[in-house]
């Protein structure tokens, strides 16, 4: 069968059929991404029922996947403005699902955890594609427009994700919400390789430039603390315990020793002598570490606590992922006219308020009295905060350092959400049954949202100090040329959208026999 001709990278058009294609592609590997970050929370209980799991347990479900991902997502993007980023987002894809239908067929929680640790390893490879293919491959003219077709279909998968998650896990099992990702994987690869041409950065030879001891250091220091957090509530201040959180420890500052010194660091320390870059990301890690360890606690509440099966409890989160969908655009546009700094103040304070008003879900709770306001609160916050905060990550580097920026504030962001969810258990006081015993998990929940409200306070209380209100319209002393953000409204609840910056380098490779230019 004759193979359609496709257009050079730079050349495609939305409207033309390839175009439709590549847009198809993209969408099905950033939406197992997004499925997979909003339904296996809501799978957590039944999880812990089947394989007769205590509560570390369920937080390595979840921090497993978060730190792979988290370690590995900038070396990812770097592998394929090297290597091509058609063949890495294939490859991340591929090896994503793979691990999918490991976790769905794990005998028992360790090959579980290790599963989701590997799963995370795809979600580091095919996440920085999605979006470098649309800016890469298609037509300067239709980028914005196939960025927002992008953004919009990715934040649908996000909102419907919780609900297929609840659904799959009441009818066929948890098991079923990592298999749905092999059917996605399987329709996604075919048209990646036959529509999507192959791009990567101009002159990259594969021989320099990836720290691949930077990335392994930095995982294994927050793989120490990690540990250390969540098995303390069940061993206690033993050497057990001890070891793993010194040695967490030293790996990171061996960690920061390593990047200060290497010529060409996965994470360059020059780039936080920019003060605003650095103070939005310390904005970024008290939001999503309390949104971080909101997320994990409040599906539990709402089922061993009020009793709800896990479609509904899926379906009763829907209001925040929607109003985020729905209106961050605008937020984005709010925080142009008005500056950043409102924005990143008020945003935290109303999440705080929202989780404030989650203590008063208990047994019984009316879903429209008490959740619903909390939820509806709780994402006004999000929509006001979020597209600003991209905005203003992106603004304060230059052109040729937004993909850095981006990636950074990505990662901050996981890792933040990574350690909410190992710390935050044992700050509350939960033991390792406490998801087992509705009483001893409300009270816990009762004392965990207070945390987490307090480090959204603190995030206000940075972005109204250090943060200028001119910063989107004002060219930092450090930046050539400020960068702008494109993508202003795919935004997740479990980290801020990538956006990996102008290619004006890219070139192709070269075209395939069987795939000639147009």
């Amino acid at each position: 069968m004759e193979q359609p001709a496709r257009s050079e990278p730079g050349r495609v058009r939305l409207a033309s059929p390839q175009g439709r294609w590549v847009l198809t592609t993209t969408v099905l590997g950033s939406g197992m991404a997004m499925l997979d970050s909003t339904v296996v929370n809501v799978a957590l209980p039944r999880i812990g029922a089947d394989l007769n799991a205590d509560l570390a347990v369920l937080q390595w479900t979840v921090t497993a996947y978060m730190l792979t991902l988290s370690s590995l997502i900038l070396l990812g993007g770097s592998l394929g403005d090297r290597y091509g980023r058609r063949r890495i987002f294939v490859i991340g894809v591929i090896w994503f699902a793979a691990a999918s239908l490991l976790c769905g067929l794990a005998p028992n929680a360790g090959v579980l955890v290790a599963a989701r640790a590997l799963q995370g390893i795809g979600g580091a490879l095919l996440t920085p594609g999605s979006l470098a293919l649309i800016q890469a491959v298609f037509h300067p003219d239709d980028r914005a427009r196939a960025v927002g077709a992008w953004s919009g279909l990715g934040g649908v998968a996000a909102a419907v994700g919780p609900f297929v998650g609840g659904w799959l896990v009441d009818g066929a099992g948890w098991r079923w919400v990592f298999f749905l990702n092999v059917p996605l994987a399987a329709a996604c690869v075919p048209i990646a390789l036959r529509h999507v041409p192959e791009t990567r950065e101009r002159g990259a030879d594969g021989a320099h430039g990836f720290d691949v001891l930077g990335a392994v250091l930095g995982a294994l220091a927050l793989a120490g603390v990690s540990y250390a957090l969540i098995e303390a509530p069940g061993r206690g201040a033993t050497p057990a315990v001890i070891v793993p959180a010194v040695a967490g420890v030293l790996l990171g500052a061996l960690f920061l020793r390593v990047e200060r010194r290497r010529p060409d660091p996965m994470l360059p320390p020059g780039i936080f002598a920019i003060r605003q870059f650095t103070a939005v990301n310390a904005v970024t890690v008290c939001v999503y570490a309390a949104f971080g360890g909101f997320f994990f606690l409040s599906v539990l509440q709402l089922q061993v606590v009020v009793g709800y099966s896990a479609l509904q409890a899926g379906t009763a989160l829907l209001p925040t992922t929607v109003l985020m969908l729905l209106l961050s655009a605008r937020s984005g546009e709010l925080g142009q006219r008005i500056g950043p700094r409102i924005p990143l103040t008020v945003g935290p304070v109303l999440c705080a308020a929202g989780m404030l008003l989650m203590t008063r879900v208990g047994p019984g709770a009316s879903y429209v009295v008490d959740v619903l306001p909390a939820l509806v609160v709780l994402g006004a916050g999000m929509v006001t905060l979020v597209a600003p905060l991209t905005a203003t990550v992106l603004a304060s580097v230059d052109v040729d350092r937004a993909g850095l920026a981006s990636g950074i504030n990505n990662a901050a962001a996981r890792a933040a959400g990574l350690m909410a969810v190992a710390a935050l258990p044992l700050l509350a006081g939960m033991g390792p049954e406490a998801y087992r015993s509705a009483p001893a998990f409300e009270a816990a929940f009762r004392r965990a949202m207070p945390l987490c409200a307090g480090v959204l306070l603190a995030g206000a209380l940075i972005a109204w100090l250090t943060v200028r209100g001119d910063v989107l319209h004002a060219t930092e002393p450090e930046a050539t040329e400020p960068c702008h953000a494109e993508c202003t409204y795919h935004c997740g609840v479990s980290a801020p959208p990538l956006d990996p910056g102008e290619h004006t380098t890219d070139h192709p490779s070269p075209p395939s026999p069987n795939h000639p230019p147009a």
